[in-house]
């Protein structure tokens, strides 16, 4: 294996994926920060490309992060399927090992 890794552009300002960087997945040059974290953050978090920067990723520019959700928009299935795999995967430990997992306490009345 090469000491450096090409990535591959996907026609889209500031996001690579890299074969051997997490998994790869469509992330943000330069980061670890996958595309679907940019989602997430939007999503689940409910926070909108502002936000996302000031308080989720102050390392990211706005630019960075409305390129991530363009390229959400154009390849959901894609970034979905990824989220799936990986709450599978998850589901899957949990099931298998519930020894090993915390489950915090109920807060509901």
């Amino acid at each position: 294996m090469s000491s450096r890794t090409r990535s591959t552009p996907a026609q889209y300002a500031y996001i690579v994926r890299t074969p051997d960087v997490l998994g790869g997945e469509a992330r943000i040059d330069g980061h670890r920060i996958r595309v679907r974290d940019i989602v997430a953050a939007r999503d689940l978090g409910a926070l909108t490309p502002e936000e996302i920067v000031a308080n989720a990723y102050p390392n990211l520019t706005l630019a960075q992060v409305y390129s991530a959700l363009a390229y959400y928009e154009d390849h959901r299935a894609e970034v979905d399927a990824s989220w799936d795999a990986e709450t599978s995967r998850v589901d899957d430990f949990r099931r298998l090992h519930p020894s090993l997992v915390h489950t915090p306490p109920s807060t509901k009345a």
